[in-house]
């Protein structure tokens, strides 16, 4: 899976000041998931004006948008021209295709009926015994709102109630709003760095942040 949500990168709005308070219900049409990873797959979650829910075959250019929105707001500076160019053409049309493959890995967060930010995690496969969270992305109409903040509670709560210890994700080393976002969401620097191609032949440096889940 590494390498498959557009190289792990992350840009989100900091978190509001105010506390997220999570309600949540199940809902009846939808069958209860078989792996404890996709926990979300039947449930929705309420969060103020944000909805929180597992996304559908049929979100596919919701993700699209949002994902080659976030691109070019936050990532236009590290290509060139027109190799970017592509890349915000692949961002807008792969998520049909990951759906029908991954569909139980995202989860996607609406403001007010309109989806502004996703996250996509499952298992790691660096990190035996640990999930990863391969992309998580905020629509430039949503940095502020503090809906990136009810999405990571969301995402991390259904890693923690699968039993899983450990979470990691990557992130470019020059994107200092989504290293803050990390940090102020609990994430501390493992010490890892790495240079990731994303096709253009110039590796750019991420930084590896983790979380391990506190037990009760």
């Amino acid at each position: 899976m590494s390498g498959t949500a557009g190289g792990f990168q992350q840009q989100f709005s900091e978190p509001a000041a105010d506390p997220v308070v999570v309600l949540s219900a199940w809902v009846a049409d939808r069958p209860r998931p078989s792996s404890p990873l996709n926990r979300l797959a039947n449930l929705d979650l309420v969060v103020t004006n944000f909805t929180v829910f597992p996304a559908r075959a049929s979100d596919g250019d919701a993700l699209g948008e949002i994902h080659a929105a976030s691109w070019t707001a936050a990532y236009a500076g590290f290509f060139a021209p027109e190799f970017f160019a592509e890349a915000i053409r692949q961002r807008r049309t792969k998520w049909h295709d990951m759906l029908s493959r991954e569909q139980d890995s995202v989860i996607l967060a609406a403001l007010d009926g309109r989806p502004l930010a996703f996250s996509y995690r499952g298992v790691s496969p660096a990190r035996p015994g640990s999930a990863e969270i391969f992309g998580f992305y905020g629509h430039p109409d949503a940095w502020g709102t503090g809906i990136a903040s009810a999405l990571m509670t969301a995402t991390l709560d259904s890693l923690r109630e699968s039993g899983i210890g450990h979470v990691h994700l990557w992130t470019l080393r020059d994107t200092p709003r989504s290293r803050r976002f990390y940090a102020k969401c609990g994430f501390t620097e493992s010490g890892e760095t790495r240079g990731h191609d994303f096709g253009d032949g110039r590796p750019v440096e991420q930084v590896e942040y983790h979380l391990t889940f506190s037990r009760a």
